[in-house]
């Protein structure tokens, strides 16, 4: 099915503000549709397309911008890929609203030949229990067999024997969920291989013409997808870092010795991927990224940099620097006051983001004067947490000022966590890693 109508943003931000406060969910719905709020006929409508329809809904959580479809009918299913134009053997995850509706996922409704009864047989298996009760509602996946008489439609799957499913943080999300009355699957609300959406806009940017609605819920809090793990292994594995870290995981009873189950690059096209995130390129904007290792002596990165601007075969008209910890803008390029001069602030979705000249020697303009080449310089902070957030902003700001390259100061995977989480969506986007 394609879109009729042209894209419409909705705004639901006041329900991420607030939240439920002490109500249930039921509660919660109950007071927005009794209020008759505007927020609610967003959701209402975003719920019935869900419902009805086979092209997906865009929404907020925690982590990045979800593509949510009924993860139990095909045809909305496929929508997702439709839209996405994501390869079908890349399995997607299961957005829940309560512990009930994996009840109900695992435990398919089963005939007898008297009458309909529900058969309890399958349960969480105990070793996340420790975890549920530790990080859900929150960014943490978990890998669970697939029962007999699945619910769950073919394509959420890709034909593996296990699906991937998480309860989001986001109460706005699990709201959309139990208005719903579905399980979502819900990968990353961009086209196929690019940056994660962090905010509608960019939502809008990717997928307009191809979806009907967007909840706008403003800014995402994490920044980077949730962590994915597997406890049907021995030893239990993560597949993906995420917004859970593998020290943490490590705390709870079980997870002593949780390995690192999966590697910055791709799979092998052959390769079928445990999880989704395993396989092809991700979250790359349009321009060459270039990742330098954390430590990387910063008058070796300015000379690299400025090797590629004066180098006419490499064609770097424009560049864009993303720095984390150590890098001063500019890398020395230019002096302080010459940078001063041409500071000019970029109206951006990311905070610090301007531009200034590079003159470049021995190249001259038509006129006999200096070539100048425009640098963009995005600072996302020296924490982790600003890191992540601003990261996949700050890809997409580069890609909006058109630029040819991309460099990228890294952090230290030992770093924590997060860092680890960041590395590896650096890395997948990275097209070289350099250390100098």
């Amino acid at each position: 099915m394609t879109p009729k109508e042209p894209t419409r943003i909705l705004s639901v931000r006041r329900l991420n503000q607030e939240g439920p406060g002490t109500q249930s969910l039921s509660e919660w719905w109950q007071s927005e549709c009794q209020n008759k709020t505007p927020e609610a006929a967003a959701i209402a409508e975003a719920a019935d397309r869900l419902q009805n329809s086979d092209i997906p809904v865009a929404f907020p959580t925690e982590t990045v911008y979800g593509l949510g479809a009924d993860a139990t009918r095909s045809g909305s299913v496929q929508g997702i890929y439709k839209a996405k134009q994501r390869p079908s053997d890349n399995p997607l995850i299961i957005h829940i609203d309560s512990l009930d509706m994996l009840d109900r996922l695992l435990n398919p409704v089963q005939m007898s030949p008297t009458r309909a009864c529900k058969t309890p047989q399958n349960s969480i298996p105990s070793i996340y229990e420790p975890l549920i009760a530790r990080f859900w509602p929150g960014p943490l996946t978990i890998l669970l067999p697939n029962p007999s008489g699945s619910l769950l439609a073919d394509e959420v799957t890709s034909n593996l024997t296990t699906f991937g499913v998480r309860m989001p943080a986001s109460p706005l999300a699990r709201l959309l969920i139990h208005v719903t009355d579905r399980p979502l699957a819900a990968p990353s609300a961009n086209a196929s291989t690019k940056p994660s959406p962090t905010s509608a806009e960019h939502v809008y940017h990717d997928l307009q013409g191809r979806i009907d609605l967007i909840l706008d819920g403003g800014m995402c809090g994490v920044g980077v997808e949730s962590t994915v793990v597997d406890g049907l292994s021995d030893p239990p594995a993560v597949l993906r870092p995420g917004g859970i870290g593998i020290e943490e995981l490590r705390t709870c009873p079980g997870w002593e010795r949780v390995q690192v189950g999966y590697h910055d690059g791709t799979l092998d096209v052959k390769e079928i991927p445990r999880a989704p995130g395993m396989k092809y390129r991700h979250y790359s904007p349009k321009a060459r990224v270039v990742l330098f290792e954390a430590g990387s002596d910063e008058r070796a990165v300015a000379r690299h940099v400025l090797h590629d601007l004066e180098d006419t075969a490499i064609g770097a008209h424009m560049v864009g620097v993303v720095r984390t910890k150590h890098w001063k803008r500019g890398l020395g390029l230019v002096s302080e006051g010459e940078m001063q001069r041409s500071l000019k602030p970029i109206p951006s979705l990311v905070d610090d983001l301007v531009s200034f000249s590079i003159p470049v020697k021995d190249h001259a303009s038509a006129d006999g004067g200096p070539v100048v080449k425009e640098t963009f310089d995005c600072h996302l902070g020296a924490d982790l947490e600003s890191i992540a957030r601003g990261l996949f902003s700050a890809l997409r700001a580069m890609d909006e000022m058109e630029v040819d390259v991309i460099y990228v100061e890294g952090v230290l995977d030992t770093e924590g966590d997060l860092a680890a989480a960041v590395m590896n969506r650096l890395r997948k986007a990275a097209g070289a890693e350099l250390r100098v």
